[in-house]
């Protein structure tokens, strides 16, 4: 059986990797708009929809998985900058205070479409920043295809002051929430440096 990973996201990639977790990469090309306002609602909805879209070109028995991350401050939830404006504007409102990061992960076992979602939320402070610290964390090109407008890894380690909860979960993938559902509701086992479904050892 074979593991794909519905995201083009280098982060996500990037912790799996790390694990050792053998999977591939698929293309979700969704339009990403939910109509959930609230926030884990909202991103467990447009997780299940990547996952439900990369499913479609499987034609053999897999586990799809896929996330979707947001930051919520005062309610209001920013997703990806366009452009260096709107960048500033959301590390603007973030600085010197508190929000929320909402991780949602989406699990779809083909072919029988067995589904499961959950998400992850972790609190996160951004330092007090002046307007030159975020014009130079804007320069380092890190805001990019990130929600908020920063990354906690990298240069992004100088500008968070503090977190409350799942780092992982801030970087894009809460891996112990997701492996802990793959295992409750799939079979997918950590065995020693690797992983095994039924018993056997998952491989590339």
């Amino acid at each position: 059986m074979k593991i794909f990973l519905a995201s083009k996201s280098p982060r996500r990639r990037e912790l799996l990797e790390n694990l050792n977790f053998p999977f591939q990469i698929v293309e979700n090309d969704i339009e990403e708009v939910s109509s959930e306002k609230e926030p884990s609602k909202y991103v467990m909805d447009l997780a299940f929809k990547k996952a439900l879209k990369a499913a479609e070109n499987i034609k053999e028995e897999a586990i799809v998985i896929a996330a979707d991350t947001i930051v919520v401050v005062d309610g209001e939830i920013l997703g990806k900058p366009k452009d260096r404006e709107e960048a500033f504007s959301m590390l603007k409102t973030l600085q010197g205070r508190e929000h929320i990061v909402y991780t949602g992960i989406a699990v779809i076992k083909l072919p029988e479409m067995k589904h499961s979602v959950d998400y992850q939320e972790t609190k996160v402070w951004i330092r007090r920043l002046e307007d030159e610290d975020i014009s130079n964390y804007i320069d380092t090109g890190e805001c990019w295809d990130k929600a908020g407008a920063y990354a906690i890894q990298g240069f992004g380690s100088l500008i968070v002051e503090k977190i409350e909860g799942d780092y992982f979960n801030v970087v894009g993938l809460p891996v112990a929430k997701l492996f802990g559902l793959l295992k409750r509701e799939f079979g997918v086992k950590w065995v020693g440096r690797g992983f095994e479904y039924k018993d056997k050892r998952l491989a590339l």
